[in-house]
């Protein structure tokens, strides 16, 4: 239960982080990447890696446990979603939004900057169904 707790409490943090981003930081980050995108870029690049790493860490690791070793309260079709959402959102992260980030550092990009903002929702829907597929499990 101790790993289905940490993993919760992982992806809910995850998921208040992934809706700040999508409604008010990627927004921004648009407008900053007309005036000054290398600096912007970079600034987002350091700064983010603090915060959403060791919760993806986190994630990463319950996923997998949970996948092997479940609690009662949670069937094999409620690990294997929860899993499967978790890896479409770090597949959108790791295929989508690092490249337009990359294209965001190297210059003004109109089109890399309106992309981040609208290809987002993969990950904020993703994470946000996969907290509610490990809430439903502890209230269960």
């Amino acid at each position: 239960m101790t790993v289905l707790v940490a993993g919760a409490a992982a992806t809910w943090a995850m998921v208040g982080l992934i809706w700040l981003i999508q409604l008010v930081h990627y927004p921004m980050l648009v407008g900053w990447s007309t005036a000054d995108p290398v600096r912007a870029a970079a600034f987002h690049q350091r700064r983010i890696s603090f915060v959403v790493g060791p919760l993806m860490a986190v994630e990463g690791v319950t996923a997998l446990v949970l996948l092997v070793s479940r609690p009662d309260t949670m069937g094999a079709v409620s690990a294997w979603a929860a899993a499967a959402l978790l890896g479409v959102a770090l597949a959108s992260t790791v295929l989508i939004q690092v490249p337009l980030h990359g294209r965001l550092a190297a210059g003004p990009d109109e089109e890399a900057a309106d992309r981040l903002c609208s290809t987002n929702w993969i990950r904020t829907v993703a994470w946000t169904l996969r907290g509610l597929v490990l809430a439903a499990v502890l209230i269960a």
